[in-house]
């Protein structure tokens, strides 16, 4: 009896130990996550083998695992920018962008887990500071919004691909300029639109003028036409045939065969 504590002393330690042992050795990978390997005794970053995946994985107590986000994630930022002319620019972009799967040990190894803040967010400040810089602030609050959000994503995306990020898209929120250089824009669209609807009224109106034109040169030539077709001989046809129709009517009348020039019927009405 006097040797139990002595027994259950030892015990307790062994348990002790199994539990940090296997709490060392169990890393438990979630859903859209991946491990790298990192070698405590030998070999450091384990890149020549793809990383864990997910479920749950037993390594060697002296060993970690370095957890990675792989799927797609989200960043937002806003930064204060330079136009072309000098002018301070507020800008609020935003990047969907995700770890390269198959190089994340080189990633581990040459970045870090904080890639986001040490690579990314730098890179994508830069290029949007020289895209910005090509373009006045006109263009950036009207007709080149589109073009710069394009230029800022595949320079970016050139940049930190070699790196082992991999940028899926950049999608620029919004664009913000000082209020009285924002209302001068909207001023001077206004008066370009106003041009715009004048010109488009002058040219109706042309295009109006020289339909009526050709209007009436198209009704002068065939008067021309039918004036010169016009003979006596076919008059006078027109003026018989218009006296028997007449005497048809119902209507009381009186026709003077004759009386008229070139012998045509006079008509007149017994009132």
């Amino acid at each position: 009896m006097k040797n139990l504590p002595n027994i259950g002393l030892p015990i307790i330690l062994m348990s002790i130990l199994l539990i940090v042992f296997i709490s060392r050795s169990s890393v438990n990978i979630g859903y859209g996550e991946a491990g790298v390997l990192f070698k405590t005794l030998g070999g450091g970053v384990e890149i020549e083998k793809p990383p864990k995946g997910e479920g749950f994985r037993i390594i060697a107590p002296w060993n970690r695992i370095f957890i990675y986000d792989v799927k797609q994630q989200e960043v937002l930022e806003s930064m204060q920018v330079l136009s072309s002319n000098g002018l301070e620019i507020s800008l609020d972009v935003s990047m969907l962008y995700q770890p390269n799967y198959d190089s994340l040990g080189l990633l581990h190894k040459t970045k870090g887990i904080n890639y986001l803040n040490t690579v990314l967010l730098p890179t994508v400040r830069a290029v949007a500071r020289s895209v910005v810089g090509r373009y006045t602030p006109e263009q950036l609050y009207s007709t080149k919004r589109d073009a710069i959000q394009n230029e800022i994503f595949e320079e970016t995306r050139d940049n930190v691909m070699s790196q082992y990020i991999q940028l899926n898209a950049v999608l620029v929120r919004d664009v913000s300029l000082p209020a009285a250089i924002k209302q001068g824009i909207e001023r001077k669209l206004v008066q370009e639109q106003e041009a715009l609807e004048y010109e488009f009224r002058l040219v109706k109106a042309e295009q109006e003028a020289e339909r009526q034109r050709i209007d009436a040169e198209g009704k002068a030539r065939a008067n021309r036409i039918l004036s010169a077709s016009l003979t006596d001989r076919i008059l006078q046809e027109k003026g018989i045939e218009a006296t028997i129709k007449l005497s048809e009517s119902p209507n009381s009348k009186v026709i003077v065969i004759g009386a008229g020039d070139n012998g045509l019927p006079i008509i007149l009405n017994n009132n």
